[in-house]
């Protein structure tokens, strides 16, 4: 239905040709504005209320587990089970901060959410079989758990920005547990609240993706990142990261990469910035992380990500 309606605006309503780069720019632009922020409020809001079931102290007492890397652990495969993208993962994010859960664990979470993702582990269990996908979703996990430990030591918390401290989703006494519409109540707010903070970053990160969407070829990729290329990888991960797209909408990009013989290390090196690397993600996560904070969220990711990629095309 949303599709139809993008459609709709872009070839019946504006009257564009439905072959020109421009129809095609704008035609991704609306169908993912209306999609995204459709799934941010459904997920904001879910969580809101979830949320409201889970104290920060029994949340903070479940991740901050005496030994940190046991937090990373958890934090880490909460990720997996939860396949977000980083935008719509900003919710959760601020959860963890607001609970007091320890920077360096709600990273693990931030990293193993869009980079161990469920299109993948099909993907790889029906081409290459349950070794392969195994070795995929523990080079996720050790990714997630390290680097979620590394910024832990560095001690970082002074770089996330002074509002996510401040928002609270409302906590009651045990005594006198709210009923269900002020839960809801609560979580409609705090919906509108996180919205009203970073609609723009949105809006700007989605019309970035919608104008590589339009007017960049569709054999870019396959032209500099083939198989004769041994900078494939990272060049793959450079192209990747202007983009924007869940697992989901990168999947039908990679089927056709692998069907022009692209490597099968590269491809994933591909998805994982498109999914956990995006540019357009990186906007939105600068209204919750300061610049140095991003800057060593973006380099720890990049090389991790260009080492998986090379690992893959080493082992198949």
């Amino acid at each position: 239905m949303l599709k139809s309606f993008a459609a709709y605006i872009t070839y019946d309503l504006i009257n564009l040709p439905r072959d020109s780069r421009l129809a095609d720019a704008l035609n991704f632009f609306i169908y993912d504005t209306i999609k995204i922020f459709l799934l941010l409020f459904v997920v904001i809001f879910a969580i809101s209320v979830i949320r409201s079931y889970f104290p920060p102290e029994k949340t903070k007492r479940i991740l901050s587990h005496k030994k940190e890397f046991i937090g990373n652990i958890l934090a880490a495969l909460l990720g997996i089970v939860t396949p977000f993208c980083s935008c719509s993962a900003v919710p959760l994010f601020i959860g963890f901060v607001e609970a007091g859960v320890p920077l360096g664990i709600t990273f693990s979470f931030l990293i193993s959410s869009p980079m161990v993702n469920e299109v993948a582990i099909v993907l790889l269990w029906g081409l290459f079989g349950w070794r392969v996908t195994a070795i995929y979703i523990g080079a996720g996990l050790l990714t997630a758990i390290s680097a979620g430990m590394i910024i832990g030591k560095l001690k970082l918390e002074k770089w996330i920005e002074e509002y996510v401290f401040k928002i609270h989703v409302g906590h009651w006494q045990a005594a006198s547990p709210p009923a269900f519409r002020e839960r809801l109540a609560v979580a409609k707010w705090n919906t509108l609240d996180i919205l009203k903070k970073i609609w723009l970053f949105i809006i700007i990160a989605i019309g970035i993706g919608g104008f590589i969407h339009g007017y960049v070829p569709q054999d870019f990729l396959t032209h500099y990142a083939g198989k004769g290329n041994p900078f494939a990888v990272p060049v793959a991960v450079a192209i990747g990261v202007p983009l924007y797209s869940n697992a989901a909408g990168v999947i039908p990009i990679v089927y056709a990469l692998m069907e022009k013989g692209m490597s099968m290390g590269t491809v994933l090196a591909f998805m994982m910035a498109v999914t956990a690397l995006s540019l357009p993600e990186m906007i939105i996560l600068r209204k919750v992380l300061k610049i140095p904070l991003l800057g060593v969220f973006v380099g720890i990711m990049t090389a991790t990500i260009i080492a998986v990629g090379y690992l893959f095309n080493a082992i198949l």
